[in-house]
């Protein structure tokens, strides 16, 4: 496995970019170590396929280097530089039965027979597909394919890295729960160097040590999964990420004090580097909003407009007075809630303030 470095690295498909917005990647510093899980995440169009092909080299950046253990690769081909890549749809041999297709790129490579047989064997059985290693893949279903592709992947340990480019797009949900399931274990076992693309939070949430969150061709953050949920780094971070995403109002800092609509929020404004008339933005996670029926002590009096009741939990929606944005607050099942006025309390901890939508 390999330490992988995107240096001042970045991507157009103009051949002479002059604006950010032609870049399909923007300059970025990314360093992914050996042994790691990480997820690249994000919507579609943000990036994200692009920086994977950059890593594989089926791409050539427009600028900056992509070092693998500190040496330059950027100019090598995907043969020289030792990575394997898992596709969102399958990418096998429907001619060959599934031990062939496994076996392919270890036979492709010269290894011996008896280990050969060994790995495709261990493969199989951490994917299940020990029962299917004589049929052929011509007749099997979408979700057994791409579990073959995902071995091909896996099947080799002298990778630098193994990329996956929303490999689970296909797979009905059960499999998924259970892929990620099996693709963390042989994380930890065999201690590769994963990374892994998708738009979908659970799956970069649950899959990776590290996740990288990618917008408009830029990575705007990277951290753990609780650093994303609880110190989101930008308004967009904190939107994408959590069901509900983040409440996000507008606000304004007055003689020390912050406004949202007609309320001022009880937070420590001498630690902000803000000026007055700063155009910012509060958030805070829906699941740290609290309710009350009564007035409470530093509480914002806000009209309930809708209450869901989803089985396991409630989700509020009210109005504060002076703003257009609705407020979600994620409750209890058994929370006493009601339309009409209320109160809602952001702690102070919870509460997120952002600037141009970095926080500050």
């Amino acid at each position: 496995m390999a330490e992988v470095t995107l240096h001042n690295l970045a991507h157009s498909y103009h051949s002479h970019p002059s604006k950010p917005e032609e870049y399909a990647v923007r300059p970025l510093e990314v360093t992914w170590k050996d042994g790691g899980a990480y997820a690249l995440l994000g919507p579609s169009g943000c990036g994200k396929t692009t920086l994977l092909n950059i890593i594989s080299g089926l791409l050539k950046p427009t600028q900056g280097k992509v070092l693998f253990d500190g040496r330059d690769v950027t100019e090598l081909p995907p043969e020289q530089r030792n990575i394997a890549q898992v596709f969102q749809f399958p990418v096998i041999y429907d001619t060959m039965t599934v031990f062939d297709n496994l076996a392919f790129p270890l036979r492709n490579r010269g290894v011996r027979a008896n280990e050969v047989t060994r790995r495709v064997q261990e493969v199989a059985g951490q994917l299940d597909l020990t029962a299917d290693l004589k049929r052929r893949a011509s007749g099997l279903s979408a979700d057994i394919k791409q579990k073959i592709s995902l071995g091909r992947g896996l099947v080799r340990s002298d990778v630098a890295a193994i990329l996956f480019d929303e490999p689970l797009t296909v797979i009905d949900p059960q499999l998924k729960l259970m892929l990620r399931s099996k693709l963390k274990q042989i994380h930890r076992q065999f201690n590769l160097t994963l990374i892994y693309v998708t738009h979908d939070q659970t799956e970069a949430l649950t899959f990776a040590d590290q996740v990288v969150v990618m917008y408009e061709g830029s990575v705007v953050q990277i951290g753990t999964p609780q650093d994303l949920f609880e110190r989101p780094a930008h308004t967009f971070v904190g939107y994408f990420i959590g069901s509900p995403g983040m409440n996000l109002l507008p606000a304004r800092l007055v003689e020390g004090r912050l406004w949202v609509g007609d309320v001022s929020l009880p937070v420590d404004t001498g630690t902000l580097h803000v000026a007055a008339g700063d155009e910012l933005t509060v958030g805070i996670r829906p699941e740290f909003v609290r309710y009350s029926a009564e007035a409470a002590p530093g509480a914002l009096p806000v009209q309930v407009t809708r209450v869901e009741d989803l089985g396991n939990y409630q989700i509020l929606t009210a109005q504060i007075k002076g703003i257009t944005q609705a407020v979600k607050a994620k409750l209890a099942e058994d929370a006493d809630t009601k339309l009409g006025p209320g109160w809602l309390q952001f702690p102070a901890e919870w509460i997120r303030i952002y600037r141009n939508g970095m926080a500050v």
